[in-house]
C-alpha cells in the first residue's frame, strides 16, 4: 500500500522532490520535499483510494472507535469521508478559537468519554495533530490514534506523538516516498543520499 500510495501522490504533485532550488517552509527551513495534499481533493478516483486505504489502515490496526476528529483544515475533507462511510460522528479543531459567536474552538459535538481517531493528511512535527488531542482530551473525549496520509518521519514528531501517548498510522511515509522516487526514476541515486541526510538534520541540512 505505501508504494501504491507513493506513486499516487508523485503522479500528481501532492509530494514533490526538488533539490536546486530547495524549498522554503514557512518555519524557514530548506526541504528538498513539499506537500500539498489538497490537491488530492480533486481527483475522485485517487482520492477514493486513499479514503479505502486509510479504512484498510483502521481494520488492520484493530482500532476501536466511536468517530473522527479532524484537523483545520486539511483534515476536514478526510474525516467527512470517512465519517459518511462509517456512519460515524464528527468534529473538526480549528487552530485557534473563534473571536466571535460562541467562540468555539472546536465544532461539532464531543461526547464524554468516547473514542476519536484524529485524522491529519500531513504529519511534519505534529503540532497541530497534538491541538487537535488536546482539544478532543479538555472536552471529554479520549483519542489514542492519529491517522494521516504522510509523515516527514521527523524526530520532533516522534517525541510530540510518545509524549501524548497517542500512537501514529499512516499510509506512506518519507523513507518510503523517496524509495519510490528513485525506483520511478523521479530522482537519481545521488540525489537519494542527500535528500535522506535532510530527514536527519532538516535545521542545518544544506542544499547543493
Amino acid at each position: 500500500m505505501q508504494d501504491k500510495i507513493s506513486e499516487i501522490l508523485l503522479k500528481l504533485d501532492a509530494v514533490m522532490i526538488r533539490t536546486k532550488p530547495p524549498f522554503r517552509w514557512v518555519s524557514g527551513i530548506l526541504a528538498p520535499i513539499y506537500a500539498d495534499h489538497r490537491l488530492l481533493m480533486s481527483y475522485p478516483k485517487e482520492r477514493d483510494f486513499i479514503v479505502n486505504s486509510f479504512l484498510r489502515l483502521i481494520r488492520k490496526n484493530k482500532v476501536k472507535f466511536d468517530g473522527f476528529a479532524a484537523t483545520a483544515t486539511a483534515g476536514i475533507p478526510w474525516a467527512a469521508w470517512l465519517s459518511q462511510k462509517l456512519k460515524k460522528p464528527m468534529v473538526y479543531v480549528r487552530s485557534e478559537t473563534k473571536d466571535h459567536g460562541r467562540e468555539n474552538l472546536v465544532e461539532g459535538k464531543i461526547e464524554e468519554n468516547k473514542s476519536y481517531i484524529v485524522v491529519e493528511d500531513l504529519v511534519s512535527t505534529g503540532s497541530s495533530s497534538l491541538n487537535t488531542i488536546n482539544a478532543v482530551r479538555k472536552k471529554g473525549g479520549n483519542v489514542e490514534y492519529c491517522i494521516s496520509i504522510f509523515t516527514y518521519e521527523l524526530e520532533k514528531s516522534k517525541q510530540n506523538f510518545e509524549g501524548t501517548n497517542v500512537k501514529l498510522i499512516t499510509l506512506t511515509d518519507f523513507t518510503s516516498f523517496v524509495k519510490t522516487a528513485l525506483k520511478k526514476k523521479y530522482i537519481s541515486k545521488e540525489q537519494l543520499a542527500h535528500i535522506m541526510d535532510w530527514k536527519k538534520h532538516p535545521e542545518g541540512w544544506v542544499a547543493v
